[in-house]
């Protein structure tokens, strides 16, 4: 049991990583090309954390980490 509950862990952070590098990746393409982004979020729901940069983005991590979004 203890097995499937490190497994299932590794595989919730691993899909993290990955949607974040996914999602900066929209993100870094909107900044180059002059596009204003709102949000960069990693995770849907309740923000669990967040900040907002000089620029007005704000970074956000959410309960939910099965997807990602970046708002423009």
């Amino acid at each position: 049991m203890l097995s499937i509950l490190w497994s299932l862990g590794a595989f919730i952070v691993a899909l993290g990583i990955l949607i974040t590098v996914h999602e900066f990746g929209h993100f870094w393409v909107a900044r180059r090309c002059g596009v204003k982004v709102e949000r960069f979020s990693v995770g849907f729901g309740k923000a669990l954390w967040r900040r907002r940069d000089s620029q007005g983005t704000e970074y956000v991590i959410a309960l939910i980490p099965l997807g990602g979004y970046v708002k423009m």
